[in-house]
């Protein structure tokens, strides 16, 4: 495995203990749908929370949330729908979030999680 996809699951494990420590429920992790994936799905206070996890080991070359571009959220958010037809759970309350871990693999890692970013 490429050291950048270890580096990337080491991110999406830090983000998904994170958001239990948080409260979180992890409901789904790596979900595939048509056109791309879904890092995290969890409930959090009777809302669906779809979460994408950015992870660098610095940030020389832009901090993490740069990566989630206008054309990356509008492909989360019908990621997201596909999801919640596909499981029924369109009735609820819905929310994209993203987190960034920066470091992680040979020290601490920084985590920052933004709410509701589309």
């Amino acid at each position: 495995m490429a050291e950048k996809d270890v580096l990337g699951r080491s991110g999406e494990q830090l983000a998904a203990r994170f958001l239990e420590a948080g409260g979180y429920q992890i409901v789904g992790r790596n979900w595939r749908g048509s056109r791309g994936e879904l890092d995290i799905i969890a409930e959090h206070d009777g809302t669906t929370v779809f979460v994408e996890v950015k992870t660098r080991s610095g940030t020389r070359f832009g901090h993490p949330f740069e990566a989630v571009t206008p054309r990356k959220l509008r492909a989360l958010r019908r990621l997201a729908g596909e999801w919640c037809a596909q499981a029924d759970a369109a009735r609820g309350r819905i929310r994209l979030d993203v987190i960034a871990v920066i470091g992680g693999l040979d020290g601490p890692a920084r985590i920052e999680h933004l709410r509701g970013v589309g």
